[in-house]
């Protein structure tokens, strides 16, 4: 059973281990709230995870410990059951899905762990690591699923409630639910008036579907940027906790998880990961009544490959109007091209791409089409360009 003195107990075992993340205001996520962050993603190993590893491996017997542990992880909870395991001198085995990135892969390596690389996706990395258990007779250190590993977790509701005691709600991200039934258990048991609000990609909402459906259900496949939180099927024990602690849970897609890794780099100064964003991302696009309160986000984790970085920065820019790409038809003649380029310059937009190029079958002969991409402030500034090309006689035909 999870109890609050077990939580407590893990406060008191992980004092000398993890650090204590602080807490920062973030006053232009949202205007219209009072947005904190509190900062996971610099934890040591870069994740939340660490702390309810290093517990539950605290706990293990003697004869546990001789044997060695084995986990399955997409990358975050490895790396803190390999630290965790390296710091008690315990072997550890780790199963990854051959997909993690490889910053992960190296990360977990670097900690002193054997990597086992598994095809397909967490689960199968789950089963394989169920294999090896029974084969070997290792202690299976599940990623979420297990009380002493929420009761780690947990640790970090202790933490928000004596660092911002006032706040009306915190935004937690959701994969198997290790982490919000945790920090939900913890400041509900505390502090019930506190909202807790999970959070899920779109594209790998099986906690969502379990609360909204009253029951466990496994999804034939994930897909998200938010590899961290892309799990198949919630836990037994985090789905019943998940049930009763949490009071509502909403999805973002990968365009504005996109967007809210950008903000929190250009704002915060912060790197977070697809996973540890998603927090930030619902309360940016208002997916949780955050108006008017004062509102904590938890970044969960800032372990992003940065090989996927620039493709993710891309995506955001163009998901909060930072960057535009249109196609205008022009006539043929001299001079097309220098009105169009005098037009945005006026404006203040900032060509960064740009591709001429003649008519199509069926149009007119004299006709071509121009193709620019533009670095723009918001979508209020790209509709100022477009009407002004338009009150110019410029015809703009497609956007995105």
């Amino acid at each position: 059973m999870l109890t609050l003195d077990k939580v407590y107990h893990a406060k008191y075992i992980l004092k000398p281990v993890i650090r204590e993340t602080d807490i920062i205001r973030a006053p232009k996520i949202n205007p219209d709230s009072d947005v904190y962050l509190k900062t996971e993603n610099l934890q040591i190993t870069g994740s939340f995870k660490v702390r309810g590893a290093y517990y539950r491996m605290s706990q293990l017997s003697d004869q546990e410990k001789a044997k060695g542990v084995i986990a399955c992880s997409a990358g975050n909870h490895a790396q803190g059951v390999a630290l965790a395991a390296a710091k008690n001198g315990i072997k550890s085995i780790i199963c990854l899905p051959d997909g993690a990135p490889i910053s992960k892969v190296e990360a977990t390596k670097s900690y002193g762990a054997e990597v086992y690389l598994v095809k397909g996706v967490y689960d199968d990395a789950y089963a394989e690591a169920l294999r090896q258990r029974d084969e070997y007779g290792y202690t299976f250190i599940h990623p979420f699923d297990d009380e002493n590993v929420i009761a780690g977790q947990g640790t970090i509701g202790l933490e928000l409630l004596e660092q911002l005691p006032d706040m009306d709600a915190v935004i937690v991200p959701i994969g198997g639910g290790g982490l919000i039934s945790g920090v939900a258990f913890a400041i509900k048991s505390l502090n019930p008036k506190i909202k807790v609000y999970g959070v899920q990609a779109t594209g790998a909402p099986s906690m969502y579907n379990a609360v909204r459906d009253g029951k466990i259900e496994q999804l034939e496949a994930v897909s998200t940027i938010a590899d961290g939180i892309a799990v198949k099927a919630p836990g037994e024990n985090t789905f019943s906790i998940v049930s009763e602690y949490v009071d509502d849970i909403v999805t973002v897609n990968d365009d504005e998880i996109s967007a809210a890794i950008l903000a929190l780099m250009e704002q915060q100064k912060l790197v977070t990961e697809g996973a540890g964003a998603v927090s930030v991302a619902a309360a940016m696009f208002n997916k949780v009544p955050v108006k008017g309160k004062k509102v904590v986000c938890l970044l969960s984790g800032g372990n992003i490959d940065v090989t996927i970085l620039s493709r993710v920065i891309k995506r955001g820019l163009l998901m909060s109007g930072r960057s535009y790409s249109m196609m205008i038809e022009l006539i043929d003649k001299p001079g097309q091209l220098m009105d169009v380029s005098r037009i945005i310059a006026e404006l203040g937009g900032n060509v960064t791409s740009i591709h001429h190029e003649r008519a199509n079958e069926g149009s007119a002969v004299n006709g071509c089409y121009l193709r620019i991409v533009l670095e723009t402030r918001n979508y209020e500034h790209i509709e100022q360009i477009k009407q002004a090309l338009a009150d110019e006689g410029f015809k703009v035909l497609n956007n995105n």
